[in-house]
């Protein structure tokens, strides 16, 4: 089954994320004021996300789409023994437990202004 989560914020004014079958989990706001860029909102809306494994590759475009190219965003979700990272425009999906692979997500985040300390997704 296909879990993941989407900061509400993230999202492009205008954008429509519509992928069928998906389906929301849990929703949350959190203040994070702690640990955000001086560009990022101090409270964040988790939209924590499931749905069949098949939604992976719909879900993913969806979110390359509609995600914010400025101010370090992304979302992620896992899959099978896969985790998806996407940022605006840009897919990553790596076996859970690739370093490597991992590694290269966590650089091209650093490179797109995602800080350290929130490139920190658990495989």
């Amino acid at each position: 089954m296909l879990k993941g989560t989407l900061l509400a914020e993230s999202l492009r004014v205008g954008a429509d994320l519509v992928v069928p079958g998906l389906r929301l989990a849990r929703l949350s706001r959190v203040d994070v004021s702690t640990s955000v860029l001086a560009t990022q909102p101090d409270v964040w809306t988790f939209v924590e996300l499931e749905g069949d494994d098949d939604l992976a590759g719909p879900l993913a475009e969806a979110l390359a789409g509609a995600l914010l190219t400025e101010g370090g965003w992304y979302a992620d979700f896992s899959v099978g023994g896969d985790h998806v990272v996407v940022f605006a425009g840009r897919i990553f999906r790596y076996r859970r437990g690739d370093a490597e692979a991992r590694a290269e997500v966590v650089a091209y985040g650093a490179s797109v202004g995602v800080p350290a300390h929130q490139l920190d997704w658990t495989d």
